[in-house]
């Protein structure tokens, strides 16, 4: 819906660059606040992973939300944006010792540990500093999901979490450790999960779990499911918000949990995915043999998903008004997977004309290289422009 876009605005602004709708972010969690607090002991972070621009980062820390890092540099991002440290739990398979370190030093809510070694190691750091360290474990559930397949997770021949075999024994060894403070269960299957069914499958896994827990009289604090929750890539105006009410009641209805225990959730794409836009604009109409190209400055270093799963976004030619045209909208990047979408039909192009590669709030911005010596596209929010 080309009304979106201040194009008059745009003009000014070299590209590609990156627009996010603040308004639309805003409406987007309020959904999620009011979704989850519907139901008792539901906390939300935000996957940091998914765009940490700092305006947007800002943006949702106002919101509230905790904040789920894979880093130490997200950890940093998250505490100059204003979360507060025991609103922020970090992840990730590899954590290195000056990442860990920073973790104890600003006492975050918790590490989402993956190994044994990883558990020892914290330990030895935080005794190091004379702190305690709050963990949870993550727990790999072997559960699949409908996603593509370099997007799970959670199973078994993934390189993510403990393996159930594993738990126990990984419980008892974090009881040994005097610097170490038990607290918790994460899992995660996925991402862009639309089936709601999977979330149930991680409920009943996850149920399961608890039962051969508390039969072995080991009790959890808290649970944490991750995210997951995809989004509408086909209907970004249509359904500019997901279906959060669906996603937290299904863990409502199916995930069976304990007086007193807290259920955290960990949602990125679905966040601000649909806020975020790639503005491009049009280099060269090529004409081929048997189809033509819509050549842009925007390339796989500015939006990698196309090129990296052959992801689907919706675009727009927002500057022109003539009759739809065949196009493959390609960019200058030296490789023949630099290409946004083949065979789509467009309003006819120009050079010049701004096109606009929509849903691209998350994973976009963030994984942006500077290949090819290009620099990286600049983000802009509502409010700037």
């Amino acid at each position: 819906m080309k009304g979106l876009f201040p194009t008059n605005k745009f003009e000014q602004i070299q590209t590609p660059f990156y627009y996010y709708d603040t308004e639309l972010l805003r409406r987007t969690l309020n959904e999620i606040k009011a979704e989850a607090a519907k139901h008792e002991g539901f906390h939300v972070h935000y996957a940091v992973k998914a765009n940490a621009n700092p305006k947007v980062l800002n943006v949702i820390c106002q919101a509230g939300l905790g904040a789920d890092c894979v880093s130490g540099g997200e950890i940093r991002a998250s505490l100059n944006a204003g979360f507060p440290a025991r609103k922020i739990v970090y992840a990730g398979v590899g954590k290195s010792d000056w990442e860990i370190n920073l973790g104890i030093e600003h006492d975050i809510a918790c590490f989402n540990v993956e190994s044994i070694p990883e558990l020892e190691i914290i330990n030895q750091l935080a005794e190091a500093k004379g702190k305690t360290a709050r963990v949870a474990f993550r727990i790999n559930p072997n559960v699949g999901a409908h996603t593509h397949a370099h997007i799970t997770t959670g199973l078994a021949e993934n390189k993510f979490g403990i393996s159930m075999n594993d738990m126990e024994s990984a419980i008892a060894r974090a009881a040994e450790l005097k610097n170490i403070d038990f607290v918790g269960l994460h899992f995660h299957i996925g991402s862009q999960i639309l089936d709601m069914g999977d979330f149930k499958a991680l409920c009943n896994r996850i149920n399961d779990i608890q039962t051969r827990l508390e039969h072995l009289h080991i009790n959890v604090k808290s649970i944490n499911v991750g995210g997951g929750l995809g989004i509408d890539y086909q209907h970004p105006n249509r359904m500019a918000i997901p279906d959060f009410k669906a996603y937290f009641d299904t863990y409502a209805k199916f995930l069976n949990l304990r007086p007193g225990q807290t259920l955290h959730f960990e949602l990125g794409r679905a966040v601000v995915a649909q806020c975020g836009s790639l503005v491009t604009r049009v280099l060269y109409v090529k004409e081929g043999t048997c189809k033509q190209f819509a050549i842009v400055d925007a390339g796989m270093t500015d939006l990698i998903r196309p090129a990296l799963y052959n992801a689907y976004h919706k675009i727009e030619n927002l500057t022109s008004e003539e009759p739809k045209e065949t196009y493959d909208v390609v960019g200058p990047i030296c490789e023949s997977s630099d290409v946004f979408a083949k065979s789509i039909d467009l309003n006819k192009c120009h050079r010049g004309d701004l096109i606009a590669i929509r849903s691209a709030g998350a994973y976009g911005e963030i994984m942006a290289s500077c290949y090819n010596c290009r620099q990286l596209p600049k983000g802009y929010i509502t409010e700037e422009i």
